[in-house]
C-alpha cells in the first residue's frame, strides 16, 4: 500500500487551554516490532487528553506527548512479528498516545476488530472507556450479576459505558449527575439517577438499598467524595477511583468506617498499565463484550463529532461539562 511521507497531527504547543492545540505537518510514525500502523478515520476525546494539554497529567518517561488515547481506522502497515491482523482490516485501538493524527502506530495487542455494523465514529469511542470500565468496574471492583454499583459522573463517556455494561450483565446501577436532562439520560440507560445538586448521594443510596449500600463504586471525584463513598458502600464493598475532579487529597477521613465495612479503596490509571496488561484486557473485551456490540447493544453514546482541525473546540466542549456521552474527532 502506497503511503504519504507526511501527515497532519494535533500537537500541544504548551500547557494551557484548548487554544494550545495546533495542527502540524509531520512525518508518518515508524512502525516498530509488534505494532500496526492505522490510517485514522476517527479518534475519541477523553478527559486525560484535556488534563495532559493543561499540564496536569503525570507523563512518565517514554509516554507519547501527542494526545489521543483511542482511534478507529484501517490497518495500512504491519510491524515485524504481527500476524493477528492484515493490511486493510477495520480496527479500533487503545493507543499509547498519538491518536489526534491521520496515522497512528499502536501495539497489536491493544488493537481489536471493529464490531460488526459499527461505524468509524462509534468504533473510535469504544477503546478507552471500555478498557477503563472493564479493568476497573469488573476487574478491580469485581462487579457481577445481582450486585449494586454506584457510578459518579453517569453521563460521561465512562459513566454511560458503565451503565450500559451494568444493564448488559444484570447489575443494578445508581449514577450521579447534575441536571434533570442528565438524570433523564441515566434513566434511559437503565440506571437510577441521583441529582447531586439536590440530593446527598449517600443518603439516597441508604434509602434505596434499605441501608445495605452498594457493592462497588466507580468514582471520578476523589477527595471531596471519599467519606460519602465509604458511607454508601456495603460490607466488603470496593471503592475504585479513576479521577480527582473533586481534589487529589482528602482530609478528615473516617477510617473507622473503612475498618467497620472491611472496605477496599483502590484505583488505577489505564495508561500506566503494561502492554501485557492492556492486551489481556483487550482479549477479555473481545470475549465478553464484543458479542453485545456486534448485536447492536452497549454502543457508545455520541455527544458531538468535530473535525480533526477543530480539536480545540472538542476540548472546550468536554471541559464545559454539558456533554452526554463521547466526543469524537472525524479524521478522514
Amino acid at each position: 500500500m502506497s503511503l504519504p511521507n507526511e501527515m497532519t497531527r494535533i500537537e500541544i504547543t504548551e500547557p494551557g487551554g484548548p487554544e494550545v492545540l495546533q495542527a502540524r505537518r509531520v512525518p508518518l510514525p515508524t512502525v516498530a516490532e509488534g505494532q500496526v500502523l492505522i490510517r485514522v478515520h476517527a479518534a475519541g476525546i477523553n478527559r486525560p487528553d484535556a488534563l495532559q494539554r493543561a499540564g496536569k497529567y503525570p507523563m512518565k518517561p517514554g509516554m507519547d506527548p501527542i494526545p489521543g488515547l483511542e482511534v478507529a481506522g484501517e490497518v495500512v502497515a504491519l510491524g515485524p512479528g504481527v500476524t493477528r491482523f492484515a493490511v486493510g482490516d477495520r480496527v479500533c485501538a487503545l493507543t499509547n498516545g498519538g491518536g489526534y493524527a491521520e496515522y497512528c502506530a499502536v501495539p497489536a495487542g491493544q488493537t481489536l476488530p471493529v464490531p460488526d455494523g459499527v461505524d468509524w465514529v462509534q468504533a473510535a469511542a469504544i477503546p478507552e472507556t471500555f478498557f477503563t470500565v472493564w479493568a476497573n468496574l469488573f476487574g478491580l471492583g469485581g462487579a457481577k450479576a445481582g450486585q449494586r454499583v454506584l457510578i459518579h459522573g453517569g453521563t460521561s463517556g465512562i459513566g454511560t459505558t458503565a451503565l450500559m455494561l451494568c444493564r448488559e450483565f444484570g447489575i443494578e446501577a445508581f449514577a450521579t449527575a447534575g441536571s434533570p436532562e442528565k438524570c433523564a439520560a441515566i434513566s434511559k440507560l437503565g440506571g437510577q439517577p441521583i441529582n447531586y445538586r439536590e440530593e446527598d448521594f449517600a443518603k439516597v443510596i441508604a434509602e434505596k438499598t434499605a441501608d445495605q449500600g452498594v457493592n462497588v463504586i466507580l468514582d471520578i471525584m476523589g477527595g471531596s467524595y471519599l467519606n460519602g463513598n465509604i458511607s454508601a458502600l456495603a460490607m466488603d464493598g470496593r471503592l475504585v477511583m479513576l479521577g480527582f475532579l473533586g481534589g487529589a487529597r482528602a482530609n478528615d477521613i473516617d477510617l473507622l468506617a473503612i475498618l467497620g465495612k472491611r472496605a477496599v479503596v483502590t484505583g488505577s490509571l489505564l495508561r500506566a498499565r503494561t502492554a501485557a496488561e492492556k492486551a489481556a484486557i483487550a482479549d477479555q473485551l473481545q470475549e465478553h463484550v464484543w458479542p453485545a456490540l456486534s448485536a447492536g447493544r452497549c454502543l457508545p453514546i455520541i455527544d458531538k463529532v468535530y473535525s480533526l482541525a477543530d480539536a480545540a473546540q472538542a476540548h472546550a466542549r468536554m471541559e464545559g461539562g454539558d456533554h452526554i456521552g463521547k466526543i469524537v474527532l472525524q479524521v478522514a
